[in-house]
């Protein structure tokens, strides 16, 4: 079910999607036209957490904007759309998926359960010289994470690490705020406004690339 859709000054669409249909009542709401192509990648895929994600974001995506959108994949798993009419991101987390798009500038998102398994792992994407506030540690190391999952989406390059090319700088986590965020893997090492909101089951963060087009 969307729960959620906002637009934004600069153009941006945002989507929410809560993700508690079964896949029988996806496939009702699925546009009839392509149909097909939701039951070929059922057909070709076992896992029904994935079939539920697939399904979710490409219903979430035709009532986003009324109209029917092919999403593919680049050969590193980038989401872009086959008319190439809006710059997309996506993301999902145990029950919601969330989806940004703008026409002129590139995109990020991310959504993250809550969790505290983020803790066995801050040590592989945090760094030293990054600040994590003890009173509020594990929803700071998630905000860290998520992040860093919008900059890796917007920035095209491979070979980025977490903890070595992307830096959060100092901040301390309200419910809702910027991250200023500074990558190191390109020759241009661009800093970021990313934009992040504390739920009761999650957490988002969402980037647009403003400078870019």
């Amino acid at each position: 079910m969307l729960i959620r859709k906002d637009y934004f000054d600069n153009g941006s669409l945002m989507g929410i999607w809560k993700m508690d249909e079964s896949i029988d009542e996806l496939l009702k709401l699925f546009p009839p036209s392509i149909r097909s192509e939701a039951d070929n990648y059922i057909n070709s895929i076992g896992s029904k957490r994935r079939v539920i994600e697939w399904l979710s974001t490409r219903i979430m995506l035709f009532e986003l904007l009324g109209e029917i959108k092919i999403i593919q994949n680049h050969e590193d798993g980038r989401p872009y759309l086959a008319d190439n009419s809006y710059h997309i991101s996506i993301s999902h987390t145990k029950d919601h998926a969330a989806i940004l798009l703008n026409k002129v500038y590139p995109v990020g998102i991310d959504i993250e359960i809550k969790s505290d398994r983020v803790e066995k792992l801050a040590y592989k994407f945090i760094s030293e010289n990054e600040y994590i506030d003890p009173e509020k540690k594990i929803l700071h190391q998630l905000l860290h994470w998520s992040a860093k999952e919008c900059m890796f989406k917007l920035i095209n390059a491979q070979g980025i690490d977490f903890k070595k090319h992307l830096f959060i700088h100092k901040f301390t986590p309200s419910q809702n705020g910027i991250i200023t965020a500074t990558e190191y893997r390109t020759k241009e090492t661009r800093t970021y406004n990313l934009h992040y909101e504390i739920h009761p089951e999650y957490v988002l963060t969402w980037v647009v690339d403003t400078l870019k087009n």
